[in-house]
């Protein structure tokens, strides 16, 4: 028998054997199963009733457990009953395990498919559930909004503004209760918004948005209706930001910034939408064109105002970051974005000095860090991490915001190592290749300096090129164009051999001298700042050998000169010593407010500087104003008139007359070459080139057989006038075509 049993124990499943009972000895119901398995009438009931058999046997055998616990350890039974009766009290009912079978997803057996034909049916009756939009409908929302501001009317309006704006993005999937399809609907209601909905809103919360001092800005929480209309404004709101996101044509840019400017105090009022709105903003200023620019500024500036704690700071980090990465390339289009870009962002900072100072520290630090790895590696790689443009204009940014926030204690201590780090990118690569790179670090020195009344030693930098500089030398090439070095930062190796390298090497020297020089006019110190400079001007000009170099430099000398004995022959009347500082500066004030011979020469050749730029940034205009010669030739006309007149008279000699006219055709062709040379032998050719080319223009000559005027001799007393004095307008024309 207990073979048996093994040998029907081992044919059983494992969950047979748990519904067999753990004993196949014990018990008359673990044999009748047993059998009834040999038998095969083993069914589904017979296992629903072992199952329910086996949980009530356990459910009784797990209460004899916990009554005989009461015995063996009355203490562990007492705490079971102070803190978890449940475990105690149940019955044998209990469905635990059944409920954590139910809790659990069961797959179904077979997946249902939906067919083509339902979709179609749910696309139909979305369509059917939304309205489309008509220029009828706009018009009856115009007539009642100027009758009455309702929050039924304002939903509409906001629900038809949400599926215009999604049609912009492709968002077909959008539920709305409107749809949009037709571009003139989609134009009449995006002009409907932006010019009604301002002031609709306005009068459904019925609050006005400045007090009566107009001095602070209301936010329209402040309404107690705002909480009822809360959602159709974010709504609104959310949609604005998006259409701003995907227009692309500047003029309708405009007009919804305009519209967005209006709305900020309710933008304030939502810092989610806020946020969206303000990424969109420093997009629009920092790629936009010029009005889209200013209003996307303006915007940013309210909105960080009112929120500084929340705005300002994530704001001035993606500005900044903007800012860098638009400095990238720079030329003459691209500069006033860039000053304007720069101008704001000073402003920006402005508005909280204690942000302002952290991100200075960390920027101007990661300037000197780049600087320090240059100056320690000695690479190209290092080298050009500061010599680039979005380096330079980096620099410039920081010397313009510490100039616009001056004075404030807080950002005077980045003054001094802003300075050293200018400072050591100048002296980084000291050749004459980076001579417009260390003109821009100037600049932004002198900027720096000025406007903070801080002495920064910038002369030296600037003498130091005419030191190193040999003006006498004959360049090697001409140049048909001027250089601008407000766009370029390294000269190439021709552009070192042309002549217009150190004709704008010379401008560049005479401006920034001179624009320093007027920062410093009304000093009472300046005549002994100005000693070393005079001294090697005077040096300069005994050594130079060209005419238009010396005329420059030499009235540069007299001004500085001029205004050296007007400051001693005002300091000789001051009744004061040096140590007292109040009265220095109280004399210092009243010699700027009075003026001196440098500054008003400065602002009448300011004004005259910036004529000159404007007309080297526009060439037709340059073009326009120059007296340009003018080749005339005989009219071809005329003489077709006198042979239709005479005729008759003269038919027999057509050929002849023929012959004739063509032959002063060329008579006045040789005319104009001839006025060409001239203007040729006055652009200041070196004459070894002059030679070939004449040479090769008497082959051609000789080979056509045509006959040209020997040029007239000139003298060399002519000749050196000619080339002092006309040479710089003649290479005028030769450039103005070029731009």
């Amino acid at each position: 028998m207990a073979g048996k049993s093994k040998r029907k124990l081992e044919d059983l499943s494992v969950d047979e054997f748990l519904l067999s009972g753990f004993d196949s000895c014990e018990g008359n119901e673990s044999e009748d199963e047993v059998s009834s398995m040999e038998n095969g009438t083993d069914n589904s009931v017979s296992e629903d009733k072992d199952k329910s058999l086996t949980k009530k046997s356990k459910v009784s055998q797990h209460k004899d457990q916990l009554s005989r616990l009461k015995d063996s350890d009355p203490e562990f039974y007492r705490f079971l009953q102070d803190n978890d009766r449940n475990l105690l009290n149940f019955d044998d009912t209990d469905s635990s395990e059944d409920d954590e079978e139910e809790k659990y997803h069961t797959l179904p057996s077979q997946l249902e498919v939906a067919s083509s034909d339902e979709e179609v049916d749910e696309k139909d009756e979305k369509a059917k559930k939304s309205t489309k939009v008509t220029a009828k409908m706009i018009e009856n929302w115009k007539k009642a909004l100027k009758k009455e501001v309702t929050a039924p009317l304002i939903r509409d309006i906001t629900q038809a503004f949400k599926a215009a704006v999604a049609t912009t993005k492709g968002d077909k999937e959008v539920e709305c209760r409107y749809t949009v399809d037709d571009s003139s609907v989609f134009n009449a209601l995006i002009l409907f918004c932006i010019k009604d909905m301002y002031g609709a809103l306005n009068k459904l919360l019925n609050f006005k948005t400045l007090d009566k001092d107009k001095k602070k800005l209301i936010l329209p929480t402040s309404s107690p209706r705002w909480q009822k209309n809360q959602l159709d404004i974010k709504m609104y709101l959310s949609g604005l930001v998006q259409l701003l996101s995907s227009l692309t044509q500047s003029t309708v840019i405009t007009a919804v910034l305009r519209h967005a400017n209006q709305m900020v105090p309710y933008f304030l009022c939502v810092p989610k939408q806020s946020r969206h709105f303000l990424k969109q903003l420093i997009k629009q200023w920092s790629t936009g064109e010029e009005t889209v620019r200013v209003l996307a500024f303006l915007a940013m500036n309210k909105i960080c105002r009112h929120k500084q704690s929340i705005f300002l700071n994530p704001v001035l980090k993606q500005m900044y970051i903007a800012y860098v990465q638009n400095c990238k390339f720079t030329s003459p289009n691209a500069l006033p974005v860039i000053n304007f870009m720069q101008r704001t962002l000073a402003e920006m900072y402005s508005l909280d000095t204690q942000v302002s100072y952290q991100h200075g520290f960390i920027y101007i630090r990661q300037l000197a860090i780049h600087l320090r790895n240059a100056m320690n590696m000695k690479k190209k790689e290092t080298y050009q991490s500061v010599y680039n443009w979005q380096y330079i204009h980096c620099l410039h940014l920081w010397c313009r915001v510490l100039s616009t926030i001056y004075p404030s204690e807080v950002l005077e201590p980045l003054i001094y190592p802003l300075c050293q780090v200018i400072v050591g990118c100048i002296k980084l690569v000291p050749i004459s290749r980076y001579y417009p790179l260390r003109l821009h670090c100037v600049r932004a020195l002198i900027l720096l300096s000025s406007s903070t009344k801080t002495f920064v030693p910038v002369l030296p930098f600037l003498l130091e090129i005419l030191q190193q500089e040999d003006f006498n030398k004959k360049p090697g090439r001409m140049s048909i164009k001027p250089i601008n070095f407000a766009v370029i930062l390294k000269l190439s190796k021709t552009n070192l051999q042309e002549k217009a390298f150190k004709d704008g090497l010379i401008e560049q020297l005479y401006d920034l001298i001179l624009e320093y020089f007027h920062t410093q006019a009304a000093t009472i110190g300046f005549p002994e700042l100005a000693l070393p400079t005079i001294i090697q001007l005077k040096a300069f000009l005994k050594e130079c050998k060209v005419a238009n170099y010396c005329k420059q430099i030499r009235q540069l000398l007299e001004k500085v000169q001029e205004n050296c004995s007007h400051i001693t022959s005002r300091r000789q009347r001051a009744a004061f010593g040096v140590a007292d500082t109040t009265a220095v500066a109280a004399w210092e004030k009243q010699v700027a407010e009075e003026g001196t011979p440098l500054t008003r020469y400065y602002s009448q050749w300011k004004k005259l500087r910036e004529k000159e730029i404007q007309l080297e940034i526009s060439g037709k205009e340059r073009m326009e104003d120059l007296n340009l010669p003018e080749i005339k030739r005989k009219k071809i006309q005329q003489k077709n008139e006198d042979k239709k007149e005479f005729k008759g008279l003269f038919d027999s000699d057509s050929d002849s007359d023929s012959g004739e006219l063509m032959q002063k055709r060329e008579d006045g062709d040789s005319d104009d070459d001839e006025g060409l040379e001239d203007l040729s032998d006055m652009s200041g050719i070196d004459d070894d080139e002059e030679e070939d080319s004449d040479g090769s223009e008497e082959a051609e000559e000789k080979a056509s057989g045509s006959k040209s005027k020997a040029p007239k001799q000139v003298s060399s007393v002519e000749l050196q006038e000619l080339a002092e004095g006309d040479e710089d307008m003649v290479e005028d024309l030769e450039l103005s075509d070029q731009d």
